[in-house]
């Protein structure tokens, strides 16, 4: 028996949430039904009760084609049912009084990763934030968080350090799922809108987006599976440096290193922390684009061994941390703007604060620094209790 989604209830079951009205849907490539992989664009374009009006597209555009993780997209017309689609990814981030002037109802079906540093997360709340003000609707239409709802990790966003991938105080790995994070958004972030949670069935916080009998269609060009969801809230903090996260290989966010890096020193300084759920293999790889396209790296591959026991983004800060050391004449923090943000070291913008960065630099001990998460991860904890559905 599979996990049964909010899209699937709506139309089987809720129809009469979103009947007569003028339907503005936000979706991506990954928005299909289970059973016939079916896009929802088409599937409401065609339904005789649905109306759809309007499409509102996400970052990496609505069918998912753009390939690296900041270049905006256009507003284009979608050539197969001839609507409208916004781009959220663009020159604005939230809807417009215009965008919404055909719209009643926004429902929003996207696959989120289970990391605060996605984005999708926050094209929910930014249409929240237009709906509020323009008077219309949110259906949020749920889905399964693919790293389940039990563990949470990682650093909390501070006001000053806010941006498109940390607009409110989550940690990195928060644990909910969209609905879950929908209600919360409304109410303990005081958006304030009209929202419906459509829920899913036959999902549970202790299961992986591979238990509940879905496909997985990547919701973004470097997500092309669950196994990769299991590492992003790690190696995307290699984003914040000049190193390669391995985009450009047929194993992004698994793949890491620099052309100056020695494989086998560097994985035998992370085996030193023993990280459970983790092995290392010394590698090299030449990205054939982005960070190092055509140059020969070393580095490391990730294998997850036990998904459960896993720290993801203590294994990131790991990383970081040892390459640092190791490399001090060579590693760089990235440079330039990161999502946008000018006056911000990327690698702050990325924790959401510049405590992780200092205590690198200052040569904390790793145990130190998962240590110092420990009360900003009870906070909210506590603070996401009300809104959990399952």
């Amino acid at each position: 028996m599979r996990t049964k989604l909010g899209i699937e209830r709506l139309l089987n079951e809720r129809l009469d949430l979103i009947r007569g009205k003028r339907v503005g849907l936000v979706c991506n490539q990954a928005s299909v039904l289970p059973d016939s992989f079916r896009h929802e664009a088409d599937v409401f374009h065609e339904h005789p009760d649905v109306n759809l009006t309007t499409l509102f597209g996400p970052q990496h555009g609505i069918r998912g084609d753009v390939q690296y993780n900041m270049i905006e997209t256009p507003h284009v017309r979608d050539e197969r049912t001839g609507i409208m689609v916004y781009s959220l990814y663009s020159e604005v981030r939230e809807p417009t009084e215009e965008m919404l002037a055909d719209v009643d109802t926004i429902v929003v079906d996207l696959q989120d990763v289970g990391c605060r540093i996605y984005t999708f997360i926050y094209t929910m709340a930014n249409c929240m934030y237009a709906a509020a003000k323009f008077d219309k609707r949110v259906i949020v239409c749920d889905r399964p968080n693919p790293i389940g709802g039990g563990t949470v990790e990682g650093t909390i966003t501070e006001h000053e350090f806010k941006s498109f991938v940390g607009q409110f105080e989550l940690p990195t790995r928060h644990g909910m799922t969209s609905g879950e994070l929908a209600r919360m958004f409304n109410e303990h972030f005081a958006i304030g809108c009209e929202l419906d949670v459509v829920e899913m069935e036959g999902w549970s916080r202790e299961m992986w987006g591979d238990q509940t009998g879905l496909p997985w269609v990547l919701p973004s060009p470097n997500i092309p599976d669950v196994d990769t969801c299991v590492v992003f809230p790690a190696t995307v903090h290699v984003e914040g440096t000049e190193l390669s996260e391995g985009r450009g290989t047929t194993l992004p966010f698994f793949l890491n290193g620099a052309p100056f890096i020695d494989p086998y020193a560097w994985a035998a300084e992370l085996r030193k922390f023993d990280l459970p759920g983790i092995a290392f293999r010394e590698a090299f790889f030449r990205p054939w684009f982005a960070e190092f396209a055509g140059e020969t790296c070393g580095g490391i591959q990730l294998h997850v061994t036990d998904r459960n026991a896993l720290k993801p983004v203590l294994l990131g800060i790991a990383m970081i941390k040892t390459a640092f050391e190791m490399y001090p004449d060579k590693f760089q923090w990235r440079q330039g703007a990161y999502e946008y943000v000018f006056d911000k070291n990327p690698i702050d913008v990325i924790c959401g604060t510049d405590k992780t960065r200092k205590q690198i630099e200052s040569g904390e001990k790793l145990e130190n620094i998962e240590a110092s998460w420990t009360e900003g991860i009870a906070e909210f904890k506590k603070a996401r209790e009300p809104y959990l559905i399952y």
